[in-house]
């Protein structure tokens, strides 16, 4: 096989470990791109492997750009949320990957250390051995089998129970939407998980709550007031976006903002709205099935 075939084989799981690494869809496809041209320079004849050398080109490359990316969010205004990726609507079926992808593990994952992260996705999402990603990061075989012990034990301390999406999800989303269209506090409430979470990633660019939002009642408040300041000619679409249940909502056929809702028995627990325009650009395209 050629550079070009090799490569366009396993770019679904170079973009899923660089989105992983980096929480950013720019930012991976830059890092594809990058890599690219990086392996066009290779000699195939001496590569034994080229799906772990191809992911440890882009590990790489996504460890630099996320240590870059995070001095710049120091400065951040309000939440900060990873971009979100279009998946496909079926995504929710492969369990895993749904998962790894949702905002509340993607939130999660930002919690660790770059080095710590790479290795946990590459792991735990990716199913490489200890020998391999320690050949991706740039560290002992050992060294790496305690980094991932490490990680895994974090993010499994902190991390949500996963519901994948079906019919129960679609009715929760469904009166959710509902509700907020009449604007009903006593409806939402009913809807929402007493431990809800709103949280808004306008970047100082767009409207945006500054912090984070908790509880039934406030939500529901803030989705009131929401549904009471429309949008100028307004649309929505039904989509899933990062394995969960959304709704884009344009404004003049511009996309205006990305609402993820993530449920667990019956309830909406979280709702993860990202307006900052610079994160939406890519929005219409589909995050690639990983191989």
């Amino acid at each position: 096989m050629t550079h070009d075939e090799l490569f366009t084989r396993h770019r679904g799981l170079l973009f899923g470990i660089a989105y992983e690494i980096t929480g950013s869809v720019a930012d991976s496809e830059d890092i594809l791109q990058d890599s690219y041209l990086r392996w066009a320079e290779v000699d195939l004849d001496e590569v034994a492997n080229p799906r772990a050398y191809l992911s440890r080109v882009v590990t790489r490359q996504a460890l630099n750009a996320l240590r870059t990316a995070q001095r710049r969010r120091e400065d951040y205004v309000g939440p900060w949320l990873p971009e979100p990726v279009r998946t496909a609507p079926d995504a929710a079926e492969d369990v895993l990957l749904a998962e790894s992808v949702s905002m509340a593990m993607m939130l999660v994952l930002e919690t660790l250390g770059p080095l710590e992260r790479a290795v946990f996705v590459l792991r735990e999402v990716f199913g490489f051995d200890h020998a391999q990603i320690a050949a991706a990061v740039g560290r002992p075989e050992a060294t790496v089998r305690q980094i991932a012990h490490r990680a895994r034990s974090h993010v499994h301390a902190r991390r949500k129970r996963y519901t994948a999406s079906g019919a129960e999800t679609r009715r929760v989303v469904e009166e959710l939407l509902a509700a907020a269209g009449t604007g009903d506090v006593e409806a939402l409430m009913k809807v929402l998980s007493p431990e809800v979470v709103y949280v808004a990633d306008g970047g100082g660019k767009a409207t945006a709550a500054r912090v984070p939002v908790s509880g039934a009642k406030k939500v529901a408040r803030l989705l009131r007031n929401l549904g009471r300041r429309p949008l100028p000619d307004m649309r929505f679409e039904f989509a899933s976006f990062n394995g969960l249940p959304a709704l884009a909502v344009y404004s003049a056929e511009r996309l205006d903002l990305v609402m993820m809702i993530e449920t667990d028995a019956g309830l909406v627990t979280g709702l993860y709205v990202v307006r900052n325009p610079d994160k939406l650009g890519a929005a219409d395209r589909v995050m690639p099935p990983v191989h």
